[in-house]
């Protein structure tokens, strides 16, 4: 039995985090015992736990996914902890020590804001010169930097983390990071530079609005504590202030938008004062960002000389980061690299940019040097280089892939390698548009946090990555970005002084991200940092219904409504074809549900009632104004069926017609999606919930526009903002919105998760301690695997059919979790688990509507059998006929009533069966096409049940 994975608030370590409460958690693995049966904490102010301050002592009712440390911190100071696990077994393990710093907490700054004395545009570089005159035990910084900045000791940068202080509501709050520069220092003179960029803060303005500079500020500042511990056990501390001193920066330009410029040439030794600034110190507050660090390197495959003369370098991969690059250039030669995510009739391109120039410019000193860009990020594939000296080679060259600092945690792989690419594609679109904030899109002049994206997103992404610090912060700046609106959440957060707001489902990212971290991470503290966030939304909509009757509906103001869906009466409405009030209204009644779920994790009982209430008159005033007597939904969209099904608005009793009518629809599409950002995320979950799993394939292994994989045979590495972002001839569809890295889309990650591989999470049992193993196999696919490392443990499942058709599906249930396994169109007296019949090992196995289902507690199960088709409808004519030709049973009766079918060429075979039933090439009649319909969907159903 081992121990892995410590992390206090879901950090691996923290340092100088605003810890709130600190909240340890890790993972046990055992190959033979199944449960916990005790555990203890011990934490100690020194690594050799001679000074324990917390013994909670051996408890069963410690939990691994989150225990709250109880413990009064102190400022500046290390704690260490370590963990001992009993099993059922009599297994013991201890675990190694883990540590957390705090940083200042509340005590007083000393340290003055400082600013260069020349003009505010010139990049500075801020320093000073220290020295120790007796032997330092450790040396920590506490600082930040405005807009952006790097540390150096003596001319080596300090940490591995970019773009600090990050990226957060500057005028609401302002972070600061902790370094250890212990090992960083010497004995005699050490020279403390701090190097500032515009950043997010200043410069160019960051967004939409129409001013051109400065959204946040006009000056460079910088604030910084050295605080030295000496051996002797003396302290001394050096702040910023005006001893210090400051030169111009080789970086003559920085900025997010356009790049950056360095000039090795420039003379940057003259020096010049700094002035104190009163910034004060009320926005402070220890940081909450994860470190955004160099994730991965990526070296360029191929250099091409394009039709118009250019050098263009291809990194294979839709990225985000930078480029590095070694030269020996002669002094003052001008290298220049561009970026773009496409090439157009062979040629470097970014338009689609639309205003960023996103170029890295070096002007050489005549010296052999690696250099990088500082305070700025690219999102490309291909590099346009001019200038360049000597003959090039690709290895001169490396891609530095940036993102926050997270956890890699799931991953899942099939026979079919589209589908592989697809994947990989939404996995690389989180780790281009997370970084620090969840942005849409990462390349062009943009990069804005909007709010509609990261909610749709969120479930996709917490199950690729440990996300519940990144969220936690996100969360904490759509708090402080909501008290300016009245509790209404902006379009974008932070909003960088674009102020529009309160728009659905964009505004739910104030509850729908909440609830998922609570969700997927068991961790009730996201409920309470930001229940109050959740519910002045909710608040908010309210007044404005209470304000216009108490309708219950949200039926004005302005929406995005289903954004870039295909539905549109005209495509230049970019809305959908979605009634946006029955969005709203529907978004109103969710996000009201989701504030009484995490008042009721929290005990807020009277609460709890209070937002029920609203929701259950929300949906019976959705059903009054939007559902006919008979239960027929009015909004007679794709979207509109999808959201009735998933936000559990359909009157009792007519759920079946709704799910007819959103079949209705793709029929009507030739089964092709229409959806966009709103009823995109839940199409296929609710197909697969609600028995139409096949047509949840169908639509995922479309490869024709509109579709996932439509992108894909395009050669995309990412995904699209738009259905045809590209072209079929390849040439972009639209250059005044259309990036090719916005992950929105890629929500049907998440349905692969839950569906394909069956990873779904219990509301009940939070963090998956326990799950419905909801696996759905299809024929389409010889084999599929999965794997997630969830805060209970990792969970591995894999199928795969054999040339019988008989399917394998097995399962690993981490220690110390459950599941609740669904065997979809199984027999009973046929299944096997792990060699003996299942009816034997399970008696209590409960069958219903042709799934078994079961509890499994810890452990590796294989289960094997042929699947039974018992659950009516699941063979009909709408389904693709080579599948139902794979089945003797289904081919005999197909063949029985259009025998032609035998003497058709193979390619006239693509399609639904109905299809073909109705092309000249076939006989057939609706008369015949209805009996054979008829005919089909009584496959496997009982004879009670045809009757």
């Amino acid at each position: 039995m081992i121990i892995k994975n410590l992390k206090t608030n879901r950090i691996t370590n923290p340092m100088g985090f605003d810890l709130g409460s600190p909240r340890v958690s890790w993972i046990t693995e055992s190959s033979i015992a199944k449960k916990q049966k005790a555990a203890q904490i011990q934490v100690a102010m020194d690594i050799e736990f001679n000074q324990i301050i917390l013994d909670t002592g051996i408890s069963s009712d410690i939990d691994s996914i989150s225990y709250e440390l109880k413990i009064d911190l102190k400022p500046q100071t290390r704690y260490y902890w370590k963990v001992t696990v009993w099993a059922d077994n009599g297994e013991v393990a201890t675990s190694e020590i883990a540590w957390f710093e705090t940083a200042k907490l509340d005590k007083p700054w000393k340290a003055k804001w400082v600013t260069p004395e020349f003009a505010a545009n010139i990049n500075p570089v801020i320093y000073k010169t220290v020295s120790f005159d007796k032997e330092v035990e450790s040396v920590r910084v506490y600082m930040t930097g405005l807009g952006l900045y790097e540390l150096y000791v003596n001319k080596s940068k300090v940490g591995n983390e970019y773009l600090t202080p990050n990226f957060n509501a500057y005028d609401r709050w302002i972070q600061y990071q902790t370094y250890d520069i212990t090992e960083n220092i010497q004995w005699d003179q050490n020279l403390i530079e701090i190097a500032l960029g515009d950043g997010w803060y200043k410069g160019r303005v960051f967004g939409f609005d129409s001013n051109p500079i400065n959204t946040y500020g006009d000056k460079f500042v910088a604030l910084a504590e050295i605080l030295v511990h000496y051996a002797d056990g003396t302290y001394e501390t050096i702040i910023t202030d005006n001893t210090w001193k400051a030169r111009y920066s080789n970086i003559t330009i920085s900025s997010i938008y356009d790049g950056e410029v360095y000039d090795a040439t420039l003379d940057t030794s003259e020096a010049f004062s700094v002035i104190e600034v009163d910034y004060g110190y009320e926005k402070l507050k220890a940081r909450l960002s994860l470190p955004v660090k160099m994730k991965e390197e990526i070296k360029p495959i191929d250099i091409i000389y394009t039709p118009a003369g250019e050098t263009v370098l291809d990194f294979g991969q839709n990225m985000v980061g930078w480029v590095s690059f070694s030269t020996t250039a002669p002094k003052g030669t001008v290298i220049k690299l561009s970026h773009g995510e496409i090439l157009q009739r062979g040629n470097f391109y970014r338009e689609n940019l639309r205003s960023a120039k996103a170029e890295y410019t070096y002007i050489s000193e005549g010296e052999q040097i690696k250099t990088r860009p500082h305070f700025t990020y690219y999102g490309f594939r291909y590099v346009k280089v001019e200038g360049w000296y000597g003959e090039i080679s690709l290895d001169y060259f490396v891609g530095h892939v940036v993102y926050s600092d997270m956890e890699l945690t799931g991953h899942i792989e099939t026979n079919n390698e589209k589908i592989n690419r697809l994947f990989l594609n939404v996995l690389w679109g989180q780790k281009g548009n997370f970084l620090d904030v969840p942005t849409d899109c990462p390349q062009r002049d943009e990069r804005q946090g909007w709010t509609g994206d990261a909610q749709v997103f969120s479930g996709t992404a917490s199950f690729n990555m440990d996300t519940a610090a990144f969220f936690q912060k996100y969360g904490y700046d759509i708090a402080a970005e909501q008290r300016k609106f009245g509790g209404s959440v902006p379009y974008v957060v932070p909003t960088n002084g674009f102020n529009m707001h309160g728009s659905t489902a964009w505004g739910e990212a104030a509850t729908v991200i909440p609830w998922n971290v609570y969700l997927y991470f068991g961790d009730k503290a996201i409920l309470e940092n930001q229940l109050s966030s959740m519910k002045a939304w909710v608040d908010y909509i309210k007044n404005i219904d209470d304000a216009n009757g108490s309708t219950r509906l949200w039926v004005i103001n302005n929406h995005f409504g289903d954004w870039l869906s295909l539905d549109a009466p005209e495509p230049s409405i970019m809305t959908g074809g979605t009634d946006t009030g029955y969005i709203a209204s529907a978004y109103y009644c969710y996000s009201s549900e989701l504030v009484a779920k995490a008042a009721t994790v929290l005990g807020k009982e009277n609460m709890a009632k209070e937002y029920s209430e609203l929701a259950a008159e929300i949906r019976k005033a959705i059903q009054d104004e939007y559902f006919s007597k008979n239960g027929r939904l009015t909004v007679d969209t794709q979207t509109g069926y999808v959201l009735a099904l998933f936000l559990n608005l359909v009157p009792e009793g007519y759920t079946e017609k709704a799910v007819n009518g959103l079949v209705k629809k793709l029929k009507e599409s030739k089964y092709h999606l229409k959806t966009g950002f709103v009823g995109t995320p839940y199409l296929c979950l609710v197909l697969s919930k609600y028995g139409r799993n096949d047509l949840a394939y169908r639509l995922l292994l479309n490869e024709d526009y509109p579709s996932w994989l439509y992108a894909v045979n395009l050669g995309a590495t990412t995904i699209w903002e738009r259905w045809n972002s590209v072209l079929e001839d390849g040439s972009i569809s639209d250059t005044g919105m259309n990036s090719l890295n916005h992950y929105a889309y890629g929500s049907i990650v998440e349905w692969m998760y839950r569906y394909m591989v069956g990873f779904n999470p219990v509301e009940g049992k939070p963090g998956f301690r326990h799950i419905q193993f909801t696996a759905m196999p299809e024929e389409k696919f010889k084999w599929v695997k999965g794997i997630y490392s969830s805060p209970a443990g990792t969970y591995e499942s894999a199928w795969s059919y054999d040339e019988n058709r008989k399917l394998t599906i097995k399962l690993v249930v981490p220690f110390n979790t459950s599941a609740t396994v669904v065997l979809p169109d199984a027999d009973l007296n046929t299944v096997k688990v792990n060699g003996g019949m299942l009816k034997d090992v399970y008696p209590n196995a409960i069958v219903q509507g042709g799934n078994i289902s079961f509890e499994v507690e810890s452990g590796t199960y294989e289960f094997m059998y042929k699947q039974e088709r018992t659950r009516g409808k699941n063979y009909h004519i709408e389904m693709d006929v080579k599948t139902l030709l794979a089945d003797d049973e289904a081919k005999k009766i197909i063949l029985e009533y259009m025998p032609e079918l035998n003497y058709m060429p193979e390619f006239l075979l693509d399609g639904s069966l109905e299809e073909i039933m109705l092309t000249p090439f076939s006989k057939s009649n609706f008369v015949v096409l209805r009996k054979l319909d008829a005919k089909l969907r009584t496959i496997g159903k009982p004879e009670s049940i045809m009757k």
